[in-house]
């Protein structure tokens, strides 16, 4: 981390931690440059990464402040309490329904599950794939296939161990994507018919696997910022044969809501206990806003019983379909359902990104993202607070790049989302996140897509159509 990175960050722990409140000015450049003994650049760039954060404001002439935290005026939603009992799932057709509308690039992604390919760093990465294509050793097409190529899955381990996490090369398996990953999980520890617990609102993509596998869900409580309930998981243990546990624990898909580290040990041992896997769905992981990562649960898991489900589609490498499960005591298991699903992930992809990993500079594209993210989190939220009625509710996520919203009782936010398509803008409805369709007045936007202009103009319109619907 650079020196003025880690002034930022100093900073803004002061500033979240209280020591430092809204209003009150920040070290003049000519007094932190003493304080630090930096350069008055260094200063100026560490400033400049609080400003793009919200959290500090520039005064002409007066130097920088704190400025009051944003969306402290939306007040932030409450713990969900989802209709209680299992669920047989028919959401697919629902969902592809909705799906549909973001695929056309002239409609405004509010409602894309992805961020904008352009944040990434597809030139680099594509001269990494063509030198791999080039210098291709055949024997690789039978070395390579599952788990998957040997650099990648050790550059892996390495990434692991960085997080304290003791996680060896032979448990990785290397997978077309994070979404074939969850399905290779649920198959080796369920079969048609069995209870998995989800978090409610979960990510649909759980929903469509979980329907076509057979599986039945139990929704489990969650709070929009803090992650999944810890007592309702425990009292859906006791009483129900939970097979197995699908969580986001790091900056939940729709939610953006962040399990703390004391919970996530909580939340292994209470699985521990009932001897229950949790496949943990974890692409958003590495796109955290504050100083350090959050806990790498493969750094608690002292039984093999998490299943660490993860991809570089949202970190580097859009389109590339490069995932992988460091899988615990399931590792063996789910290396034969890859053979057998679909044999193995493309291998000259693989060696590219392995070759990235080691001489590319990813560390250097993460900081660039995150703070691109943040500042774009930052500028959502205003947009928001500018557009949206008095009612609306919001929590501010610590990491990703979505938020959820939950709008006045009597918005319909299907009736939005078909308004808004007529006016070149995609959304998110609240019900595709639920195994029964509710969350029907909330809605998840995405700002992981830097067009300012363009944003600001959706939201404006977004914000009169809600108005209209009150």
């Amino acid at each position: 981390m650079s020196r003025y990175q880690e002034l930022a960050e100093q900073t803004e722990k002061l500033i979240l931690d209280g020591v430092l409140r809204p209003g009150e000015r920040l070290p003049s450049v000519r007094k932190a440059c003493r304080m630090h003994d930096i350069s008055p650049i260094t200063v100026t760039q560490a400033y400049y990464l609080l400003e793009s954060r919200g959290l500090v404001e520039a005064r002409p002439k007066s130097g920088y402040f704190v400025r009051a935290r944003l969306g402290e005026n939306l007040p932030e939603p409450d713990m969900t309490h989802p209709v209680g009992g299992s669920t047989e799932l028919q959401v697919s057709d629902f969902i592809f329904q909705i799906l549909d509308s973001v695929r056309d690039p002239a409609v405004v992604p509010l409602g894309s599950s992805f961020p904008s390919p352009y944040l990434f760093p597809l030139d680099k990465l594509g001269r990494y794939l063509a030198n791999a294509a080039r210098k291709f050793d055949p024997l690789a097409t039978v070395t390579d296939l599952p788990p998957g190529n040997e650099e990648l899955r050790r550059q892996l381990a390495l990434r692991y161990l960085a997080q304290g996490a003791q996680v060896s090369p032979q448990e990785i398996v290397i997978t077309s994507g994070a979404m074939e990953g969850l399905n290779l999980c649920l198959q080796a520890v369920t079969q048609p018919g069995d209870l998995i617990a989800i978090e409610s609102p979960t990510f649909y993509a759980g929903l469509q696997a979980s329907e076509r596998l057979g599986l039945k869900v139990i929704e489990i409580p969650s709070h929009p910022r803090e992650g999944v309930s810890l007592s309702a998981l425990e009292d859906a243990l006791r009483h129900h044969p939970v097979k197995a546990c699908l969580f986001m624990l790091n900056f939940a898909n729709p939610t953006g809501s962040l399990v703390s580290d004391d919970n996530k040990k909580a939340l292994l041992e209470l699985l521990r206990r009932h001897d229950v896997p949790l496949i943990e769905d974890d692409v958003y992981a590495e796109l955290y806003f504050g100083p350090q990562a959050p806990l790498c649960s493969k750094a608690e898991d002292r039984s093999g019983l998490v299943m660490h489900v993860c991809s570089f589609s949202k970190s580097l490498a859009p389109g590339y379909r490069i995932g992988w499960v460091a899988a615990g005591r399931y590792a063996r298991h789910i290396q034969r359902q890859k053979l057998s699903l679909s044999l193995a992930t493309t291998i000259p992809v693989q060696i590219a990104v392995a070759d990235y990993l080691k001489h590319g500079g990813y560390e250097n594209h993460l900081r660039h993202l995150r703070n691109t993210l943040a500042a774009q989190e930052v500028a959502l939220v205003q947009a928001v607070e500018r557009n949206f009625p008095s009612g609306t509710k919001l929590a501010r996520p610590q990491g990703g790049y979505f938020l959820w919203l939950e709008l006045p009782s009597s918005i319909d936010t299907l009736v939005l989302h078909q308004q808004a398509l007529g006016e070149g803008i995609s959304i998110a409805p609240g019900p595709i996140f639920s195994a029964k369709r509710e969350f029907g007045h909330h809605l998840r936007l995405n700002f992981g897509h830097p067009d300012s202009e363009r944003l600001e103009a959706a939201m404006a319109t977004l914000g009169q159509l809600v108005n209209r619907l009150l």
